[in-house]
């Protein structure tokens, strides 16, 4: 298992990073009438361009951030299910091709660590870790199963990324409060900026999704495509929201009546 190591030299935050970009590599799509391949973000996926340090993949549920996210993440030779590239466990069964069709743009540097981490599993990596008898150290010193989610969520994040590495996270929004949620942004920013790290990252936060300077892609019935921050429907809607609140309930309220 990776773990913290001592530093002999500073990364070369210049280098650009890990992964340069996806491509969907079309000679190896079966058909694009079936799953996932129909889904339209991935069928007019083509070459997409990663930021070296931040990118995330933002849209409405069943566009595709998911299924995306966990074909790069397979690509790239982690455990579908999560956890680094040591972990080889299945607790279901992956119909998804996808990541065979993929074609990662490798940067001149390699990782020197990564992991996947995503919400809907992270249960299982937890368990894993402990049937593998790894050290608590690198995980904050109390099993992952014995914190909350949120807790032990933070717990790996600051203590298990070692840096220099490929982060791909998966709606980690789903185990955080705000407030923590502000907190993966600093141990973000620290890692990005910092230990020469990589992150892409599926949300719907708009919290995380705010990192300056971030490549953000927008997954849609229309496909996918870059965006503004202050574009994506997760800030309007919630910066809408907060400064109209009474006005966003009362028409909410009444359409529901109307039905």
């Amino acid at each position: 298992m990776t773990r913290r190591r001592e530093r002999t030299e500073e990364p070369d935050l210049a280098a650009g990073g890990y992964v340069r970009a996806v491509s969907l590599m079309r000679e190896r799509v079966p058909s694009f009438g079936q799953f996932p391949y129909s889904i339209p973000a991935v069928r007019g996926l083509g070459t997409l361009s990663l930021h070296p340090r931040v990118t995330f993949l933002v849209g409405e549920n069943g566009t595709g951030k998911s299924t995306l996210i966990e074909a790069v993440a397979e690509a790239a030779g982690f455990n579908p299910e999560g956890g680094s590239k040591n972990f080889n466990f299945l607790t279901r069964r992956h119909e998804s091709e996808l990541a065979r069709a993929l074609q990662l743009v490798r940067g001149v540097r390699r990782e020197k660590d990564g992991f996947f981490l995503r919400a809907e599993s992270f249960f299982n990596v937890a368990t894993e870790i402990e049937e593998l008898g790894v050290p608590l150290k690198h995980y904050g010193g109390k099993s992952l199963h014995a914190q909350s989610h949120g807790e032990s969520f933070l717990a790996l994040a600051t203590n298990r990324f070692a840096g220099e590495g490929l982060y791909i996270l998966d709606e980690p929004e789903a185990a955080l409060s705000p407030s923590r949620q502000l907190a993966l942004l600093k141990i973000l920013h620290h890692q990005a900026q910092r230990l020469g790290s990589q992150f892409i990252i599926a949300t719907h936060s708009p919290i995380l999704m705010a990192y300056p300077d971030a490549t953000i892609y927008e997954l849609s019935s229309s496909g996918i495509g870059p965006v503004e921050y202050e574009d994506t429907e997760h800030y309007q809607i919630t910066s809408g929201f907060l400064a109209r609140r009474e006005s966003f309930l009362h028409h909410l309220f009444e359409e529901g009546e109307e039905e």
